[in-house]
Parts: structure tokens; sequence; C-alpha cells
């Protein structure tokens, strides 16, 4: 029996039955919170990358798919405070209805693919108007799917803070741990859901995955009610039964979304501070957010582990946090520097997850002090307000609903709308000028100063961030972490650094604005560069050949080329290209980025007057989502993005986005790709193959500059390489001149950047996977390879069925064997040795050497190029020698036989093979069946290749 009543429960702890219980169902309350913060975050991550293939992957879409996150937040924290006081009330049980909650968002994310593939398809059959109305209907179809699971993860801390605090003195402690606890989850939930659950399990089942956990902890809530004496117990209401005043709220509530506003816009732009130091991966914004919900749950868990809490301290925690904030300004320019001093430090060539566990302590130790602080605020807010037992969940409600409407307010504005007219450093001035108000408000509520005194502090403060100075885009953008050089080996501090004559050059500065979702630049050394987010995205001339092949390949070999599609602009070469052609009739470039566009007019020069011509039509779109409305056909569509470890550009290279872009291709139309064979490895160029290899029935690869490919899917599933018709085109004026420019002057020149003939590509083996929206691996592969700085290797094809259908289909086969002029092999070697690739160089030399060994302008070419730095290594007699053997069963037969002889010419088959001049595989047969004659080892091999080639007389090795 209870001898005295309890606001929360009916009884008080010192009085009431079951305590032991109560402190287990607290403790276990706890420990279901971190759960539910993970799947709160991994839903945030995954719907985030589901949407895109909705509403697009640009600035627009990122923000309306946050604002509808935190939207629904808001609206359910203020729904479920109010909630919470009437279950008290009528005597229900707050654990029963959290339960119910918990479980209600479980079911939704089980059936949540299903409901978005309904939503998607009814999208797609509705009536297209006005692109921006589109696109509000569709931000409108996400609001349904969004909404009501958030509006409900919204019941967490108004329901369990009323449900499970004792009493008035207990309730801050218990609020503050909720709120901790909840967000340590939402850490965990930052690190594996990007990290490891997507890539493993793919969106569908990771949320899905979350689902059950949701389910889960509902039912562990809904059974926990069974061991908490008293919680549905009732509590008084106030005398004539009216909701009872909040005194002081307005202050707060205003104090609350001006720290929401400032938070989420300097989560926002360290973010983009973070990508332009570490690189755009999907890891940098993995740990921004992993070390911002980090420090707030340390704030809220050292508000709870607090004695007593004087009024006094919400006032100087919030004057604190903005004096760190103003010290930190000025270093923030140099983020790069230190970052790549840190990675010099610790060895360039430590692995991934130890630097960036470095990194994140670093950085840890940097923003511990200031993001604690502003974790500490809304349970302090709470401590202040708190004033009935009874209306504790209502008052958490009202407060999280206006800090979380104030964190919309920030991603809308600080992270989207602002960033058309201001850029980064402004933005983090003014979240820095919204804490400061905040904090000059609270400064006479809590008796710390009088009203004029906070005042005057506030001016003070707003003069200091005014004199602040520009952060110089020049260090933002240097893009050190594509850097092998060690920096701390130069300079030590970056004043010096960028002062070093030898080390840094700085190129001159032409342009730089920071748009919605980009950090865009332009410089003008030898040529002029377009820097996006501290990576190099084109440059004139340097890229032309890249660039120009990318429109100029696959208009040629379509069956006509009228209009054209590009996505992204760049530097506007392709676009250029297209454009002038005779031919063309239009050309329509989508575009992601308003800084991109802005930058355009300072390329005019170089690009052909891409922008200008009146052929080109600009659509600042998502290119799948442009893609997917329009109903247009395009003989040509050119997709050269930035690299896919880049957040978001992954999304171009997925099934889904590459049959969108085969289903607008015209009859006999191509479809273009750039890839990159720098900073990546064999992983990421097999995925992509493969990936491409399911949509188009042929695919060509050729190469660009250096170590640029161009991927060609053709609409014709029949299409095979006829040189004639090539040969042809290239004859065309307007084709010739601008080939000249780039400069690619003759037709063997042209022909010699043809890696893998038609057919080829379906010939690899390759994994058996590909990379889909609903399953995006590409991004995590793609990103640990470019930390790594690997390099890929076109796969050949040298198995029988490969090589094969490369011989057969390979231009610069048919070329050399229908033109016997010295010349024209001249020209086409000297092409494939000009474009780096090393290894087809000597192979080249070598066929030539097999063919007419004492051919005059073969052995002056050979000599040159063996007193050339660039090619002594590749062309080393003991080199060339094996490859010509390769040629020559006479050769290989009378060579003495040896195992270490056998393995090396298998290593220089696989290494050197190229369509253009075949290798005879049965040289290599007979060099492993002589030696099989003298060397047991070698019979195990030849066994082991016979059975993999089952005809003999082309007997490869791999």
């Amino acid at each position: 029996m209870c001898e005295k009543p309890s606001q929360v429960t009916g009884c008080p702890q010192e009085f009431r039955p079951g305590a032991d219980a109560r402190a287990m169902v607290r403790s276990v309350a706890l420990a279901l919170t971190v759960l539910t913060g993970v799947s709160g975050l991994v839903y945030q991550v995954a719907w985030q990358k589901v949407l895109a293939s909705l509403l697009g992957s640009h600035g627009e879409a990122t923000a309306a798919v946050l604002a509808l996150f935190l939207g629904g937040l808001s609206l359910g924290y203020a729904l479920f405070g109010r909630a919470s006081r009437r279950v008290v009330s009528s005597g229900g049980s707050l654990l029963f209805a959290y339960g119910l909650v918990e479980s209600a968002i479980g079911a939704i994310a089980l059936v949540f693919p299903w409901l978005f593939a309904g939503v998607r398809a009814l999208s797609l059959a509705l009536p297209q108007g006005a692109p921006t109305l589109a696109f509000a209907l569709d931000v409108g179809l996400s609001a349904l799917l969004v909404l009501p699971p958030t509006i409900l993860m919204g019941g967490t801390i108004p329901l369990l803070t009323q449900g499970l605090a004792r009493n008035l003195e207990d309730a801050t402690r218990f609020h503050s741990s909720v709120y901790g606890f909840n967000t340590a989850g939402a850490f965990v939930g930052a690190l594996t859901g990007a990290f490891v659950l997507i890539p493993a399990l793919g969106l569908e089942h990771t949320i899905r995955l979350m689902g059950v956990v949701n389910l889960a902890a509902g039912l562990c809530f809904v059974a926990l009610r069974h061991h908490d004496q008293g919680d549905a117990a009732s509590a008084p209401e106030s005398p004539d039964g009216a909701t009872p005043h909040i005194t002081g709220l307005a202050v707060y509530a205003w104090v609350a979304l001006l720290a929401g506003f400032a938070m989420m816009s300097l989560q926002t732009t360290l973010n983009r501070i973070g990508a332009l130091a570490l690189g755009s991966s999907p890891f940098t914004f993995g740990m921004v957010v992993a070390i911002f919900v980090s420090c707030i749950a340390i704030g809220s868990f050292a508000v709870a582990a607090l004695p007593r809490i004087r009024p006094s301290w919400l006032a100087i925690s919030q004057w604190a946090l903005v004096a760190i904030l103003l010290i930190l300004y000025p270093q923030l320019e140099n983020t790069g520097f230190w970052a790549h001093v840190l990675r010099s430090k610790i060895g360039l060539e430590t692995p991934m997850l130890p630097f960036y566990s470095a990194i994140f302590a670093w950085v840890l130790a940097i923003a511990a002090v200031p993001l604690a602080l502003s974790g500490a605020l809304l349970p302090l807010l709470f401590h202040h307000l708190r004033e009935r037992a009874d209306d504790l969940g209502r008052v958490a409600g009202r407060l999280y609903a206006w800090n979380t409407a104030g964190s919309l307010v920030g991603a809308l504005l600080g992270g989207y709308l602002l960033l058309f007219w201001i850029d980064l450093h402004h933005v983090y001035r003014l979240a820095v000028a919204a804490l400061a108000l905040g904090a000059a408000l609270l400064t006479p509520r809590v008796g710390l100063a009088r009203a004029p005194v906070a005042g005057i502090a506030l001016v003070g403060v707003l003069g200091a961030i005014a004199l602040q100075p520009e952060w110089r885009p020049e260090r933002l953008t240097m893009g050190l972490f594509r850097s092998r050089v060690p920096a701390h080996e130069v300079a030590t501090t970056p004043d010096a650094y960028f002062a070093h004559p030898e080390r840094y050059r700085t190129a001159e500065l032409l342009f730089s604005t920071d748009d919605p979702s980009t950090t865009v630049t332009v410089t003008r050394a030898r040529g002029r560069a377009i820097i996006v987010n501290g990576k190099s995205d084109g440059d004139i001339p340097a890229d032309n050949v890249t660039t120009g092949l990318l429109a100029l390949l696959p208009a040629m070999l379509a069956e006509r080329c009228e209009r054209a599609f590009v996505i992204g602009f760049g530097g506007g070469m392709s676009v250029g290209e297209l454009a002038a052609l005779d031919s063309t009739t239009e050309v329509v470039v989508a575009e992601i980025s308003p800084g991109v566009v802005q930058a355009a007019p300072l390329f005019e020069a170089g690009n052909r007057n891409a922008l200008t011509n009146p052929k080109t039509r600009l659509v600042r779109s998502d290119a799948y989502r442009a893609l997917l409305r329009d109903d247009s056909h395009y003989d040509v569509i050119v997709s050269e993005p930035s690299n896919p470890w880049v957040t978001g550009v992954e999304n171009l290279y997925t099934l889904e986005f590459l049959s969108a872009a085969r289903e607008r291709l015209a009859p006999g139309g191509v479809y273009a790709q750039w890839f990159h064979l720098y900073e990546t490895d064999d992983e990421a160029l097999h995925l992509v193959l493969g990936t491409f290899r399911r949509v188009f029935g042929q695919v060509a690869v050729w190469l660009g500059r250096d170590r640029d490919l161009v991927i060609l899917g053709f609409e014709n599933d029949a299409f095979e390489n006829d040189l004639a018709r090539l040969e042809a085109q290239f004859s065309r004026l307007d084709f010739r001149e601008q080939l000249l420019a780039l400069p690619v002057g003759s037709f063997p020149r042209l022909v010699a950047h043809e890696l893998l003939p038609p057919g080829v590509v379906h010939e690899l083996e390759l994994p058996d996977r590909a990379h889909t929206l609903l399953h995006p691996v590409l991004n995590g592969v793609a990103a640990r390879a470019f930390y790594r700085k690997n390099e890929a290797n076109v796969p050949m094809g040298i198995d029988r069925r490969a090589a094969d259908t490369g011989s057969r289909h390979s231009l610069g086969r048919q070329l050399l064997a229908r033109d016997r002029d010295p010349e024209t092999r001249l020209e086409f070697m000297r092409e494939v040795c000009e474009l780096n690739q090393k290894r087809y160089c000597a192979t080249l030399f070598a066929h030539w050497l097999h063919e007419d060994p004492e051919h005059p302008k073969l052995l002056e070419s050979l000599e040159k190029a063996r007193a050339s730095s660039r090619f002594a290594d590749a062309l080393k007699p003991e080199i060339v020698q094996d490859l010509v053997d390769i040629y020559d069963p006479d050769a290989t037969a009378q060579a003495p036989p040896s195992f270490e002889r056998a393995t090396r010419l298998s290593d220089r088959y696989a290494r050197y093979y190229h369509h253009a001049v075949p290798f005879d595989p049965a040289a290599l047969q007979r060099a492993w069946q002589r030696c099989a004659e003298a060397d047991a080892r070698c019979r195990g091999r030849l066994d082991e290749m016979l059975a993999r080639a089952p005809r003999p007389e082309r007997l490869t090795s791999r």
C-alpha cells in the first residue's frame, strides 16, 4: 500500500514495492534505446539512398529528404509530448504505448521496400508537368513514406522520460541518460550503416533488418510493463483540468531552435570541409556524423553525471561554445594540410582503418568540448523547465520539437538555400551568431547578468564574428588527400607549406564558389582546370583527348548523330565537340552543380563555346531523374561524372541508371561512359564492366588519355566493328578537324585507342554481381581503392573465347592486316606508346620484329624508343625477345626447356597480350610441352592448362 502519492506513478520510490524491478526496467529501457538509436540513424542513411532513385542526388533532393526526416521527428516530439501526459492521466502504461510505437516503426520498415516500389511506379505513371511541379509531387510521395515512421520515432524521449523518471529530482538525470544512450546508438548506426550493413546486405535487407530490431525492441517494452510496478498509475491533473503553463517556454524554445539551426548548419559545413580535406567518400561523411553524435552523447552523459546543476551553467556553456567555435574558425581552412601531415606522420601506406581511426581521434580531441557543450544544451534546458512530474514528457517533447525544427531550418537554409548566395565560411559565422544570440537570451533568464550586459556581450561577439577573415579557397581546395608527398618533410606549418617555392606553386585562382552540393574552383597553370570538392574534374587542354573522344567516338560509331545527351558539363569539352558536329541538331546537358555552370564562361575559349552554342540546352538536374522523365530518344549519350568513390556519383554507375540510359537510346545509338584506371583497382573496374555488360549486349573499351577509359555500350546487340565505315566517318571534314585538334590527327592513331573490341567484355571472367541502387557496393569498393592509390589493369581476355572474339573484331588487327604500309604501322605503334601503354608498346615492336626483323624503320624506331627514359625499361631486349618467341612456335620449340622459362613466357603472354596483334598460343603450348618432358613441375602445369583450354592448338595461360 502507498502511504504517500507520487505525481509520476502514484507512489514515491521509498514507499513503493518493486524498487529493484523498476531499476531493472530502467536499465533495460536504456539499453533498448541504444538499439533504437542505431536503427534511426541507419534508416536516415538508407532512406536517403533509396529516395535518391526517385528524387535524384542533387542538392534539392538531399535537402528535401533531410527536411522530411527532421520534420517528422519534430512533429513526433510535439505529438508524443502531449500524448504522454494524457496516457499518464488516464492510467495507461507508457511503456506499453512506447512498445506499440516501436513495433509500428518496425512493421513499416519491413514493408518499406514494397511501399517504395509502389510509390516509384506511381510517380513514373503520373503525367509529367513542369520540372518543379514534378519534383514537388515526388517530394509529396516521399513524405508518405518517411513521415509516418519518423513521427513515431519522435516518441522515444518524451514517452520514456515521462514513463520512467522517478520524480522531479531524478527527471533530469534519467532524461539525459535516455538522450545520451539513444544518441550513442546513433553513433554506432552512423558507422555500421554506411560501412558495414548497406555494402553487405543492400538497402532493402538493411531496412528490413532494422525493422526486426524495432519490432524486437517494441516487444521488449511491452513485456517490461509487467515488471514495472506503478507504471500505469495515474497522476493528478491540474485543478481545473487544463494543461499547465510552462514558465519561460518561449525564450527556451527560441534558444533550442537557434541551437538546432546552428548545429545543423555547422554539421553541413564541417561535412563539406571534411570532404575537401579527406575526399568526398562515404567514409568521410560517416565519420563526421559519427563525431557529431558521439560528442552530443558525451554532453548528455555529462549532465546525467552532475550531482547539482546551477542555473548559470546553461548560459555559461553556450558562451563557452561560441568562444571555442570562434577560436577554431581561422584554422579550418588548413584542415587539409593537417590531415595530410597526420597521414604522413603515421605512414602514407597505413591501412585505411588505422588512418581513419587516427583522424577520428584527432578530430574528436578538437571537437569533443564544443560539441559536448552542444549536446548538454537540451538536457540543461529540460532541467530548467521541469515544473511538474506529470508534465515531463510534454516539456521534453516541446523542447525537442523546437530544436529539431531548428535543425530542419538549418538543413534547408544553412545546408542548402543560403549556399546559392554565400559561401561556407559565411554559413559557419552565421551559425556562431545564432548560438551567440541564444546565449544572450539565456543570460538574464538564468541570472548570469542583466539584459543590457547580455546585449553588449552579444554586440561584441557579433563584431568579432564580422571581423573574421574569409577562408582562402586555394587552401581549402588544394586536394592534398590525393598527394603521396609527405607534407611535414617540406614544412611544419600551413603558412610555410604554402610559401614553399618548390613544393607548392600556387596556380592562379580564377573562380571560387560554394554551391549547395559542391565547392567549385577554377585555376590556371599550364591550362585551365575545374576543381570540384578538391578534385580536378576537367582540364583544358590536358584532358582534351579523353573528353573529346568521349563525344566523338560514340558519334562516329552510332548509326547517326543528331541528338545527344551529356551527363556532367565539367569543362564543356564533350558538349562543345558534339555541338560542333554538322549533323548534330541538339545537345542536352544535365549538370547538377550550379557552381560548375557559373564557371562555364571561363572555358569557352577551349570548348568551342559549348554553353552559348544555340544547339546546347542546359538542364540543371540529376541525370538519372532527367533521363527517367524524358520521353525523348538520343543517338548518343555521354556520361562523364566524377570518380565513383565520390558520394552520390556511384548512382551513375548502377544497373538501373545504365538501363534507363539504354532505354533512351535511339535505334543504333551508343552510350559512352568514362572510367579511370588510376586511384582504383581491379575489383572496382570489374564491377563496372560486369554491371555494364548486363545492360548492353555489345560493349567495347577504348583508351582516352593515359589512364582514362571510354566504355561504349551499343543499343544494337548485333553491332560489329566496321573498319571501312569508321574510316569514312573519319574522312568527314568536321570529325577530322576536331580529332586533329585533340590531337588525334590520323586514322591509325585513332584506331590505336581501341583496347577491348566488341564482344570481349562478355567473354571475360568477371564476378557475378552488379552495382545497383538497392545494393550499392561500388562506392565503398572504389573509396578503399582510392585510399590505397591502387591502379587497375584492363582485363584483356586471353582465354580462348575472349581471344578469338577480340582477334575477329579488333579494328587494329583489321587495319594492320589491310594496310601493310610501314607508316601506318608506325603511326599506330607510336600512338599506343604515347598513350603510356608501355606493355603494349613492347608487344607491337615484338610483333613487327617477328614479321620483318630487319626493317630499317622498325630498327630505327626501336633504337630511339630504347634511348628514351620513358620506354627503356619496357623495351629491354630480354622482354622484347620473349615476346618475339611467343609469336613463333618454332622458336619456343628450339629453346632449352625449363620451368622458369615456361613460367616467364606465360606471365609475358598474360601481361602483354593485345587484340590488335594477338599472340600465337601454340608457341606457349610447345614451351610447356618441351618443359614437361624434362621437369615434373611442368607436367602438372601443362595438365592444368590443357584442362582449361578445350582446343590445345589455341592454348593460353592465365
